[in-house]
């Protein structure tokens, strides 16, 4: 239902290298890169996605009014392993380590990390173990 989700980072170089590192075990890259010049906003905006899609942006730099939470989907738990262990290892913070959330549903499996601007990003796993 949702085509595309963007959202406003305080340090554009810095969300870029750390959404570069902390995407890949999701087989998210970087396909699009909009200069200052080519956006409404005035400042630059990456594109990351799968297959040539574009589906989660950042841009623009300066004040942040709110951190935004953003859920991506894991193929496997293994893949959220390893979403948190990139993410950690590009400068997030931890927010809640890869495990079960059975509040949500029982097979629920999700973990969290802070960017460096503290918007909360989750890679979750809905399939059983």
């Amino acid at each position: 239902m949702i085509d595309h989700i963007g959202f406003s980072v305080s340090d554009y170089a810095r969300a870029k290298a750390f959404y570069t590192q902390a995407l890949a075990p999701l087989g998210y890259t970087l396909i699009i890169e909009a200069g200052a010049n080519q956006t409404e906003s005035g400042h630059p905006a990456a594109g990351f996605g799968k297959d040539g899609k574009p589906d989660f942006w950042i841009g623009g730099e300066g004040k942040l009014e709110k951190p935004v939470h953003v859920a991506l989907t894991a193929d496997d738990r293994k893949t959220v392993d390893a979403f948190h262990r990139a993410a950690l290892s590009a400068g997030g913070k931890d927010n809640g380590a890869p495990g079960l959330r059975p509040q949500y549903h029982p097979n629920y499996y999700g973990a969290f990390v802070l960017d460096p601007d503290g918007h909360n990003i989750e890679a979750v796993c809905h399939a059983p173990a």
